[in-house]
């Protein structure tokens, strides 16, 4: 969230951040939205049996700042198929992994167990499955045999620090679009993710 604000603050995205919304009180973003000087405000999870009163307060906070994107940045609530739709093209969200590998939580260390060569992220437009949205960009970063999740892990946040506003930066000026459920970028339908290899280092 940090990195998106400062994005937009240094015109990197044409955009500016309107709202943070957290549904953890104790959540490092709520605070450090308003030492950026941005509104933040805390939804409380009210449990399954009151998601649908969650997701109207949540609702409710979006359309009264008059935010026309949904930006999902550590949120770890799985939003319902009629939320997704309600802002249908409009939520984007980065996971950690090369989807659709690994969807869901612990994603550094199940690459470590497969020893897998490659790791990275993946920003993605949201639907109602989880993390299985259509796929805009996604960061490449070599695991290394001496590599524990800790290194593994900031290593790959530091790509999400890049591609993560570049996508923004292209939805918000109207280069990528959401056609009847399928991306487009630049006036052409984007069929297969956009795949940025990165060194040791994304700095």
């Amino acid at each position: 969230m940090a990195a998106i604000a400062r994005a937009c603050a240094e015109k990197r995205i044409d955009a500016r951040v309107t709202v943070v919304v957290s549904d953890r009180a104790d959540a490092d973003g709520i605070a450090t939205a308003r030492a950026l000087g941005i509104e933040a405000h805390v939804v409380p999870w009210q449990g399954v049996e009151g998601r649908a009163e969650f997701e109207r307060a949540l609702a409710e906070q979006i359309d009264k700042h008059g935010a026309d994107l949904v930006i999902l940045a550590g949120f770890m609530r799985v939003l319902s198929a009629e939320f997704v739709e309600r802002y249908a093209g409009k939520i984007l969200n980065i996971h950690p992994s090369l989807l659709p590998r690994y969807r869901g939580l612990h994603t550094h260390h199940r690459v470590l167990a497969a020893r897998d060569p490659w790791h990275g992220a993946s920003v993605h437009f949201v639907t109602a499955e989880l993390d299985g949205g259509p796929i805009v960009l996604q960061s490449l970063v070599r695991v290394k045999a001496s590599d524990t999740q800790d290194p593994l892990s900031a290593r790959v946040q530091a790509t999400e620090h890049i591609i993560y506003p570049r996508v923004i930066e292209w939805l918000a000026r109207g280069r990528l679009l959401w056609n009847e459920g399928r991306p487009t970028l630049d006036g052409r339908p984007l069929e297969t993710p956009i795949v940025e290899e990165f060194g040791d280092s994304a700095q």
